[in-house]
This record gives structure tokens, C-alpha cells and sequence, in this order.
């Protein structure tokens, strides 16, 4: 089902958003070195989420929102559903770390944690090039911050440092390839860039010079080799609450955007008349 304007895609992430806020703003009257109020709310909120993405996902309906931007799927649901419990161990299991090294003189920990989790889940639902730059940009900024949260330790702050540089980096590349892919395709619709690949009738120098950028920016961001010489000095470095955060939830965002880009968008490609290796699986080809 496609729908011009749906809240209903997005009520995951909007439940997300809004408790986020909620936790930075309790968190001002909350002065206690353990952070209960933050804590109790940030666990609340992920099973809140959990359950609403496990029933969207057992419903088994596909909604498309903002004009085809944002996919509501069973797949997206399971996957957001896991991410989410990911995170809430994190927190159960990274508790008395955070405390014990003053992670948590304010509620930063949480809101940061719950705002990559947020990034993960747009990245999870993105039908748009576009979507998957924000939603790749709100996870990793948050991530930076979650690496140096521990300010008085050098390690985790030359980590953030080495991290937020390369990760620059591989934005600057991901912007350039999608600036390419926009010029070659005149769309950055996942569903329009594969079906004007599959017309022919595009310069395939640009596409191919754009999507070498694309990969590199999203195989920096995800640290997928020969684009991993970031991971031992950050997961070294970092708190290892940090580092099971960034480790973990994340990847599942990463597995949806693949599944996005070489299965669903070769599904539509050979749908146009042309044939592609992956869709020999699929039951809708």
C-alpha cells in the first residue's frame, strides 16, 4: 500500500524521537550519579518500540510512505524489532560500566544511544538515497559522541577523534557518489535509479564513477574491508559499552540497506525485462 503522507510507517521512529527528547529534558532534574529516571525510561521506550515493530511485522502488511520515501515491511519491522532489543541489552548489560567510569553525569548516554538507534531505524526504512544519507548521518554522529563520552580518558578521545575524521571522510565520499548518481539517473529513488539502469538510456561512465563512491562512503561508514582500517584503534579505544553499541545495532541497518540495494532494487531491475543473478530466489520475479 502506498500512501502520499503516512504517519503509520513512521510511528517507530516518531515514539523514538519524541521519547529521546523526553529523557533529555527529565534528565536536567535528575541529579543522582546512577541516572534511575533515564535509565528506567530509555528501558521502557525499548520495549515500547520493540513490541510496536514486533506487531507491524506479524500483521505482515508493506506500507510505503512520503511518497515512496520510507517502506514499512515485515523485514524492516523483525529487523528494527531486534535492534532495538540489541540496544536494551546493551544498556542492561553496560550499566554498571557507565557508572563506574562517570559515563553518566548526565543522560547523554541514553538519549545518544536512542538517537543512533533512531538512525538505524530510518536507515532500515529507507526506499531513498537521500534517506539513507540522513539515516547513516544520525547513526555515526551519534556514535562519535558515544566513543568520547568518557572525557577524561586520552584513548577514547583520540578514538573519536580518528573516528570522527575518517568518518568525514567517507561522507564527503558518499555525498559525491550520490551527487554522480543523481546526474546520471535524474533520481535518487532506489526503485527509479534501477529502472533507469535497466532503459539503457543513461551515461554509464557517470553511473559507474558515482556508485565506486558509494560503496566506498557506505564500506567506510560500516567498516567493511579493504575500508576498515578504523575498527581496531575505535573498538580499542572506545568504552566497551561504546563499542557494543556501535557494534552491534548498526549492523543490522547495514544487512537492510544491503538487502535494499542488491535484492529487492535487482527485483525490480529484471520486473523492467532485464535479468539479474539474485532474483533467482525471489518468488515475486
Amino acid at each position: 500500500m502506498i500512501d502520499r503522507f503516512s504517519w503509520i510507517a513512521i510511528y517507530p521512529e516518531i515514539v523514538l524521537l519524541v521519547m529521546a527528547c523526553v529523557i533529555a529534558l527529565t534528565d536536567l532534574l535528575d541529579k543522582s550519579q546512577r541516572r534511575m529516571g533515564a535509565y528506567i525510561l530509555s528501558v521502557l521506550t525499548l520495549l515500547a518500540v520493540a513490541g510496536l515493530t514486533a506487531t507491524y511485522a506479524i500483521g505482515g502488511q508493506t506500507i510505503y510512505g512520503f511518497e515512496g520515501m520510507v517502506v514499512s515491511d515485515p523485514m524492516a519491522n523483525w529487523l528494527k524489532c531486534f535492534a532495538a532489543l540489541a540496544v536494551l541489552v546493551t544498556f542492561v548489560y553496560g550499566r554498571t560500566y557507565v557508572v563506574e567510569r562517570g559515563m553518566l553525569r548526565g543522560g547523554e548516554w541514553y538519549v545518544l544511544s536512542l538517537l543512533s538507534l533512531l538512525g538505524g531505524f530510518v536507515l532500515i526504512s529507507a526506499n531513498n538515497f537521500i534517506l539513507i544519507y540522513l539515516g547513516l548521518e544520525c547513526l555515526t554522529l551519534s556514535g562519535y559522541a558515544l566513543v568520547a563520552l568518557r572525557r577524561d580518558h586520552g584513548t577514547a578521545v583520540e578514538a573519536a577523534m580518528k573516528y570522527f575524521v575518517l568518518g568525514a571522510m567517507a561522507s564527503g565520499f558518499l555525498l559525491y557518489g550520490l551527487s554522480m548518481l543523481y546526474g546520471a539517473t535524474g533520481t535518487l529513488d532506489i526503485a527509479g535509479v534501477f529502472k533507469a539502469v535497466a532503459s539503457g538510456q543513461i551515461k554509464q561512465q557517470v553511473l559507474v564513477f558515482g556508485l565506486v563512491f558509494i560503496v566506498a562512503g557506505l564500506a567506510f561508514k560500516f567498516g567493511a574491508v579493504p575500508f576498515h582500517m578504523w575498527i581496531p584503534d575505535v573498538y580499542q579505544g572506545a568504552p566497551t559499552a561504546s563499542t557494543l553499541m556501535i557494534g552491534a545495532a548498526p549492523k543490522l541497518a547495514a544487512f537492510a540497506m544491503a538487502i535494499r540495494l542488491l535484492v529487492e532494487g535487482c527485483c525490480r531491475w529484471r520486473s523492467t525485462g532485464s535479468r539479474c543473478w539474485a532474483c533467482w530466489r525471489s518468488p515475486r520475479c
